[in-house]
C-alpha cells in the first residue's frame, strides 16, 4: 500500500436540476477516520460514490483532489451498505474477487493474513448462506482490504448488525484500517463518537462539524467523552431534521 493521502472534496450536486446538496467543503485528513452523518436523502452516499467515480445519477460541479495530486479514485476501496457477497462463491473466493475480475492471481500471502486477522480461517470453504451476519461483514471487510488501497470508503458498513457484533466489527475495522484515509457514512452517532477523528453532520445546506473526543480510536463505548459526543451528535441531528 502506498502512503495514504489527504483528500479534499469541494462542490455541489443536482438531480434533475434540483439541488441534492449545496456547495460543501469536506477534508479527509491523511491516515485518519472522518465520519459523515445526516438524514436520509441528503447525499451522503453520493459523496462516497463521487469520490470513487461510481455512477450516482447526479450532476456534480466541483473538484476532488488528493494532497499528493495523484488521482483519488484509482486508490479507493469501497465497502457498501450490504455485503454484496457472491452467494455461490466461498469465503476465499469472495475475498479474492477483485483480483479474479481483473484476470490476476490473488496475493496468497495477503489472503492468508487477512483470513487470520479477520477470524475467518475456520470458514474459508463456506458460502455466504452458511455464515452469520458478523461473519459476512468480516468477509466484506477482508475483501475491501484485499485491494490494499490507501483510501477506504465505508457506507454504513455495520448497520445491519446487532449491538455487540457492531462494536466488535468497529474495533476490528479500526485495527485493520490503521494508517489509511477512511470516510465512513453512518446513521449511528455512537459509531461516529467511537471512530471519528473528524465528524460532520450533513444537511442539504452543507456540513456542520462536531468536535470528537480526544481519546484515540476506537474509543470505549462507555467512556464519558464518547457518550457526551454521542449525545451532542444526536441533539445536532434532531435539530437539523426539525
Amino acid at each position: 500500500m502506498s502512503d495514504a493521502p489527504g483528500v479534499t472534496f469541494h462542490g455541489e450536486a443536482t438531480i434533475g436540476g434540483k439541488a441534492l446538496f449545496a456547495p460543501l467543503s469536506l477534508t479527509l485528513d491523511a491516515g485518519r477516520w472522518t465520519c459523515l452523518l445526516g438524514g436520509s436523502g441528503v447525499g451522503k452516499t453520493t459523496v462516497l460514490r463521487l469520490l470513487a467515480e461510481l455512477p450516482t445519477g447526479a450532476n456534480f460541479n466541483g473538484t476532488i483532489q488528493a494532497t499528493d495530486t495523484h488521482a483519488v479514485a484509482d486508490r479507493v476501496a469501497y465497502m457498501a451498505q450490504s455485503d454484496l457477497l457472491l452467494p455461490w462463491a466461498t469465503v476465499e473466493k469472495n475475498i479474492a474477487l477483485g483480483a479474479r475480475l481483473r484476470g490476476q492471481a490473488a496475493d496468497t500471502d495477503r489472503l492468508e493474513q487477512l483470513l487470520e486477522r479477520c477470524g475467518l480461517h475456520d470458514h474459508v470453504g463456506k458460502r455466504p448462506a452458511e455464515l452469520s451476519g458478523g461473519q459476512r461483514q468480516r468477509v466484506a471487510l477482508a475483501r475491501t482490504l484485499m485491494e490494499d488501497k490507501p483510501i477506504i470508503l465505508l457506507d454504513e458498513p455495520f448497520s445491519a448488525l446487532d449491538a455487540q457484533t457492531r462494536v466488535a466489527m468497529q474495533d476490528l475495522a479500526a485495527e485493520l484500517l490503521e494508517g489509511r484515509t477512511v470516510l465512513v457514512v453512518t446513521h449511528d452517532p455512537g459509531e461516529a463518537a467511537r471512530l471519528g477523528h473528524a465528524i460532520h453532520v450533513m444537511t442539504p445546506l452543507g456540513l456542520t462539524p462536531c468536535v470528537p473526543p480526544a481519546a484515540p480510536v476506537p474509543r470505549a463505548v462507555d467512556a464519558i467523552e464518547t457518550l457526551t459526543c454521542q449525545s451532542n451528535l444526536l441533539r445536532l441531528l434532531m435539530e437539523k431534521s426539525a
